[in-house]
């Protein structure tokens, strides 16, 4: 095992016993919303795996230590200290460490962690992508690459919609990333239920896509899955409404000069600002119900 690495032993005893566990970032508690509403969430959120059956891991790095499963008072902990915690990609980790630091994981980081732990499943709001303009910018988000090579099921509500969701696609299109709908045909796009582009492949049911992934464990594949899953149709925004928004916050960090890993956090912010923060009750709706279908994935694929 990585000598950096603690796994929570809840999370070890159902790993050992071929129970199911699906994953969690700690870049939502920190960087996704302000105290207490962030550490309510992310405790809901492990209370909704634990009622569809599977264990929670919440990922995080504290004190230059990677956690595989944190505690109550470590969520409490990342709450409270919210943006003074790094948000830590794959280049963040080896100065962290080193330096017995905290880092909030992203998409990538948890990947990374829940490889390492031995877990399959991983539950998201949505993932990083290619940038709008990135064909200048060449701002496209380590998460991508992360799916291209790590083999964990990453469950989330498509691309974030403030991204171009068509290069997003061609890029894991050439990483070789199964793009999955479930139960649908149409990409979603976080806030929305569908988007202009087409998945590789819909899937209905936890068992489909249990499957799927197993099998391409099986061949030996290198890679993850992305699982797409659309945000419940009572919590979805209308598609006008939230693209004005976006194309507003958009114009906003391109005048401001804003870039990089800074660019997401900034436009989340604006847009929930221009919304009147029916954004972020959209955004935590839709984790929710991303938990639940990762715990019943989880579950389908311990039978296997």
């Amino acid at each position: 095992m990585n000598r950096y690495l603690d796994i929570a032993p809840e999370v070890a005893e159902a790993l050992a016993n071929h129970k199911p566990v699906v994953a969690l970032e700690s870049t939502i508690i920190s960087h996704g919303m302000p105290y207490p509403q962030n550490v309510e969430t992310a405790l809901k959120v492990e209370e909704i795996i634990r009622e569809n059956g599977a264990v929670p891991a919440t990922i995080a790095i504290i004190g230059g230590r990677l956690k595989a499963g944190c505690s109550k008072e470590d969520i409490e902990y990342l709450g409270k200290k919210g943006l003074a915690v790094t948000k830590a990609s794959r280049r963040d980790l080896p100065v962290l460490l080193a330096r017995k630091a905290d880092g909030a994981t992203t998409v990538t980081t948890t990947m990374m962690i829940a490889h390492m732990a031995g877990i399959s499943v991983f539950a998201t709001g949505g993932i990083g992508g290619v940038h709008r303009g990135a064909e200048t910018t060449m701002d496209i988000s380590a998460d991508l690459e992360e799916l291209g090579q790590t083999p964990v099921m990453v469950v989330c509500a498509g691309a974030k919609s403030i991204l171009d969701l068509g290069l997003t696609l061609e890029y894991l299109e050439t990483h070789g990333v199964p793009v999955i709908g479930y139960g649908t045909e149409s990409l979603p796009a976080f806030y929305t239920r569908e988007s202009a582009f087409k998945v590789d492949y819909r899937l209905d049911t936890p068992a489909e896509v249990a499957a799927a992934f197993h099998a391409q464990r099986e061949l030996g594949l290198k890679g993850g899955m992305l699982v797409t899953n659309p945000i419940p149709e009572e919590y979805s925004m209308d598609p006008a409404v939230i693209n004005k928004a976006i194309d507003d916050a958009v114009a906003e960090a391109e005048a401001k000069g804003i870039h990089g890993k800074e660019t997401t956090p900034f436009l989340l912010a604006k847009i929930k600002e221009i919304t009147g923060g029916d954004s972020l009750n959209s955004n935590i709706q839709l984790v929710f119900n991303n938990a639940r279908l990762a715990a019943k994935t989880a579950s389908e694929l311990c039978r296997l």
